[in-house]
C-alpha cells in the first residue's frame, strides 16, 4: 500500500516520528504471522518487521524518520506485507509528526472525531442470566456529555430520578455499546446498542429530546480553594425519568461524576439598617445577620428593618428567629416589601397574628407566588405581642429555585480525584439585532427630512 502526503518545508523537521497501527490476525489457535516492510521515498525504514500476532488488539509500531528523507511537496510512504506472511495484516492508522510534537496527529484526529459529540443509539434489552432469551427493542438512548476536552467517552453510567440505572462501555469508534440496566422495580437486564446517528452539538440539540439539557458553570477544588473550569453540558435520555446522577470516563482516561440537585438563587445580605436599635447595649441590627446568639432590640412596639443585598435576588421564603427573653416583644404583624432602589417599595408578604412557641425558635414563611428579584428588602413590623419594645435574634432570606446544580468529583488520568461542582448557566437574554436600532433611527431621520422637503415644495406650489 502506498500513501502520498505533502510536506511544506522539510527543513523545519530534523526528525519525524512515524506510527503504524496494525493488527495481525490469528492463525487458528496460534498467533498469526505477517511481517511488514516500511519504505519512505523507496528507502527501507524497517524490513520484515514482525508485528505481534494474536488478532485481539492493534499494536502501535513506532519508527524514527530522518528529516533528510523528507522532500518539499509530495512524499511517498509504502507498507508491504511479506510474501512469507501466513495470516492477514490489517492496517488501522498511520500518522507522522515532527519529533518535537509527538502525538500531534493523534490529538488532532481525536479532536476531530470528538467534534460530533451528540450520540443516538438503537437499543435492546434482555433479562440477565437468560442467554436463551431473545433481545427485545428498548427506547432510544440519546446522550451528550462534554466539558470541553474534545475526547470521546469510553464509559457512561447514569441513574434516573425513579431509581432506574444503567452503565455501559463503548466501542473505540463509538459504533456500539454493551452494558447492563436495572429497572425501577429492580429487574436487571443486559443492555446493548448500535449507533444510528451522531452530530455536533448545537443550540437546537435540546429540542430533539424530552429530557433536559443541563449546562453548568463549573469549578474544580484543589490546593484548598475552588478554581473556575470549563462549562459542562449533560444530556442523557433513555426514555425514562430525568437523570439525577451521571458518571463517565473518556478515552484519555479522565473520569468524573456529577450528582444533580436543586440550586437556589444566592441571597447575600451585605447590611441592615433599623428604624431604632439598642446599639449601646450591644443589641444592634447587625446581630440579625450573625450566627451567634445575639439579638436586635428597639424601644418601640413597631419598627422597620431594611436589608441590602449584594445583588438582586428573588426571595422564595424568609425566616425569623425569636430572641432569648420577653415573648411579648416578639413581632406579631408585619409586611415584607421589595425594592429595586431602596425608595419605592412593593409589598410581597403580609402576616398577622403570628406567634413564637419558644425562645430561639426559627419560623420560616414562604412567599405566595413567584416574586421578582429585588436589591432591597424591608421587614415592616406594625405590631408586636404587647410590649413597648420589639426584638428578634435573626432574619434570613432563601432564594427561589434557580435550576439544577451538581456536586461531584473529577479525576484526570494518572492523577488523584479533585472536587468538582457546578451551577446552572442562565438562559441568554434576548438580544437586539445588531445595528437594527441605528438603522431604524436613520430611516426615521430620512423620512422626516423627506417630509419637510415635500411640505416646502407644496407651500411653494401654492404660492405660485
Amino acid at each position: 500500500m502506498a500513501v502520498e502526503f505533502e510536506v511544506e518545508d522539510p527543513g523545519d523537521v530534523v526528525q519525524a516520528t512515524l506510527t503504524v497501527t496494525a493488527l495481525v490476525s490469528k492463525l487458528g489457535a496460534s498467533p498469526g504471522y505477517a511481517p511488514m516492510t516500511v519504505r519512505l521515498q523507496g528507502k527501507v525504514l524497517a524490513e520484515d518487521l514482525t508485528v505481534p500476532g494474536g488478532g485481539d488488539l492493534p499494536h502501535d509500531n513506532v519508527f524514527a524518520v530522518p528529516g533528510d528523507l523528507l522532500r518539499s511537496g509530495v512524499n511517498t510512504l509504502e507498507i508491504e506485507s511479506s510474501p512469507k506472511a501466513s495470516s492477514m495484516l490489517w492496517l488501522y492508522r498511520i500518522t507522522m509528526d515532527p519529533v518535537w510534537e509527538r502525538g500531534r496527529s493523534e490529538r488532532a484526529r481525536v479532536a476531530e472525531t470528538a467534534r460530533d459529540s451528540v450520540f443516538a443509539f438503537r437499543t435492546e434489552l434482555r433479562p440477565a442470566h437468560a442467554s436463551s432469551a431473545s433481545w427485545q427493542p428498548a427506547p432510544r438512548l440519546l446522550f451528550h456529555v462534554d466539558r470541553g476536552e474534545r475526547s470521546l467517552p469510553a464509559q457512561l453510567s447514569w441513574r434516573g430520578e425513579d431509581g432506574a440505572e444503567a452503565t455501559v462501555g463503548f466501542a473505540a469508534e463509538m459504533s456500539g455499546f454493551l452494558g447492563c440496566y436495572r429497572a425501577q422495580d429492580g429487574t436487571a437486564y443486559e443492555y446493548r446498542g448500535d449507533l444510528t446517528e451522531r452530530w455536533p452539538f448545537s443550540d437546537g440539540t435540546e429540542s430533539l429530546s424530552a429530557a433536559i439539557l443541563h449546562r453548568f458553570h463549573t469549578e474544580e477544588g484543589w490546593a484548598g480553594d475552588w478554581h473556575r473550569s470549563a462549562e459542562l453540558r449533560v444530556l442523557v435520555d433513555d426514555g425514562g425519568a430525568p437523570v439525577e446522577r451521571v458518571s463517565w470516563r473518556d478515552q484519555r482516561g479522565n473520569s468524573g461524576t456529577a450528582v444533580l440537585h436543586t440550586a437556589f438563587a444566592d441571597v447575600e445580605v451585605t447590611g441592615v439598617e433599623a428604624s431604632d436599635e439598642f446599639d449601646d447595649g450591644g443589641e444592634g441590627a447587625g446581630n440579625l445577620l450573625d450566627e451567634r446568639h445575639g439579638k436586635w432590640l428597639c424601644f418601640d412596639d413597631s419598627a422597620q428593618l431594611d436589608f441590602a443585598l449584594a445583588r438582586p435576588a428573588a426571595v422564595a421564603s424568609y425566616s425569623l428567629t425569636s430572641a432569648n427573653d420577653a415573648p411579648d416583644r416578639d413581632p406579631r404583624d408585619w409586611t415584607l416589601h421589595g425594592s429595586h432602589d431602596g425608595r419605592t417599595w412593593t409589598p410581597l408578604d403580609t402576616r398577622t397574628g403570628e406567634t413564637f412557641a419558644a425562645r430561639w425558635e426559627t419560623r420560616e414563611f414562604a412567599l405566595r407566588g413567584h416574586t421578582r428579584p429585588y436589591r432591597h428588602y424591608r421587614l415592616d413590623i406594625t405590631r408586636n405581642s404587647g410590649s413597648a419594645e420589639t426584638q428578634l435574634a435573626r432574619v434570613r432570606f432563601a432564594g427561589a429555585p434557580a435550576g439544577r446544580a451538581f456536586t461531584g468529583y473529577y479525576q484526570r488520568s494518572g492523577e488523584g480525584p479533585i472536587g468538582y461542582r457546578g451551577t446552572p448557566v442562565a438562559a441568554p437574554a434576548p438580544t437586539a439585532v445588531p445595528g437594527l436600532a441605528s438603522e431604524l433611527e436613520a430611516a426615521v431621520s430620512s423620512l422626516t427630512e423627506t417630509s419637510r422637503t415635500l411640505a416646502a415644495l407644496a407651500a411653494q406650489l401654492r404660492r405660485q
